[in-house]
């Protein structure tokens, strides 16, 4: 009796002391972007990967893109839990955190700004406004452009109507152009109509969206940087997962975003021929007017944070800019 005393106190000790084993965790996930499209594809390839190589920890389940939600609900359903995870630009939630806005002015990588305390202080914004942990971000070296169907030789947008988003808002109403917001799926018949002149998009992408058939020029060179990130709701990066859970996504997330960047300049590269390819022609601003057009952009933005978030934009600028 006292050695089968003995051994299961042993037993209960040598048990006492090993790691638990974490349960499968599922989290539920929707992207601002449509699913397939080039600012939902990293997020979809860090959703596949998690799910291949965390089994037993973590599952993610896709719920899909504006079809299941409209793109700027997605920053108030990850601050509310009603998803977990969401794949959105800063643009889509600047109700919640207008601060977000200056991350298309990031001017260093991403992975410069985790070096310099940038993404720490951008992850502290997220905790406080939006209630969400800054996972990642993809979209490092996109630039976005102007396109129109009438020929301009000089930065000045007046007479034209161009169809804007508030990423380039106070740009283009700098340069004088009369602004239209639509959504997205508005644009290709505003363009056959010839309601607006022309519109704002990255680099990539325009394909995704068949604008291509009604796109005439594309002006550089390219402004600001496109910013999707990945945002997983607070609560459930400190409550729902454990270390070993929340260090899988971490991993996967760096990987991606690293491959992402990387990627990109090939990328844009392609676009840019598959673009001459359908017949858009560029329209590129050299010496001064290539100087007034890029320093247009970032006063005008700059100016622009300030306004929306005075406390936060001497900080954030230092975050994005490296200075």
């Amino acid at each position: 009796m006292m050695f089968k005393s003995a051994c299961a106190a042993v037993v209960m000790a040598w048990v006492a002391v090993q790691p638990v084993s974490a349960e499968q965790v599922t989290l539920r996930a929707v992207s601002g972007f449509q699913e397939g499209t080039s600012f939902s594809r990293p997020f979809e390839a860090f959703i596949k990967k998690v799910n291949e190589e965390g089994k037993g920890l973590v599952r993610i389940n896709y719920i899909g893109g504006p079809k299941a939600m409209p793109p700027f609900e997605v920053g108030n359903a990850v601050k509310n839990g009603i998803v977990d995870i969401g794949n959105a630009t800063g643009a889509f939630y600047t109700n919640l955190m207008p601060a977000a806005d200056a991350l298309k002015l990031s001017e260093i990588s991403i992975q410069e700004q985790r070096k310099n305390g940038g993404w720490a202080y951008i992850n502290k914004l997220h905790n406080e406004k939006l209630n969400a942990y800054y996972l990642a971000r993809t979209g490092d070296g996109v630039p976005f452009h102007l396109y129109v169907n009438k020929p301009i030789t000089k930065p000045d947008l007046h007479g034209l109507t161009i169809r804007v988003t508030p990423v380039y808002r106070a740009f283009f109403a700098a340069l004088g152009a009369n602004l239209v917001q639509t959504a997205p799926g508005e644009v290709y018949t505003a363009l056959e109509r010839g309601v607006i002149d022309g519109y704002g998009w990255p680099i990539q992408g325009i394909f995704d969206l068949g604008w291509q058939e009604k796109t005439k020029y594309r002006v550089d060179p390219g402004f600001y940087n496109v910013d999707v990130n990945f945002l997983v709701n607070l609560d459930t990066w400190n409550k729902k997962l454990d270390d070993k859970q929340r260090a899988l996504l971490q991993r996967i997330a760096l990987e991606i975003e690293a491959a992402n960047g990387a990627d990109n300049a090939k990328i844009n590269a392609e676009e840019r021929k598959r673009q001459a390819d359908a017949g858009i022609k560029t329209i590129a601003f050299e010496g001064k007017d290539r100087q007034v057009w890029l320093d247009t952009a970032r006063d005008a933005g700059w100016a622009y944070i300030k306004e929306v978030a005075p406390q936060q934009v001497d900080e954030l600028r230092k975050a994005l800019t490296g200075r």
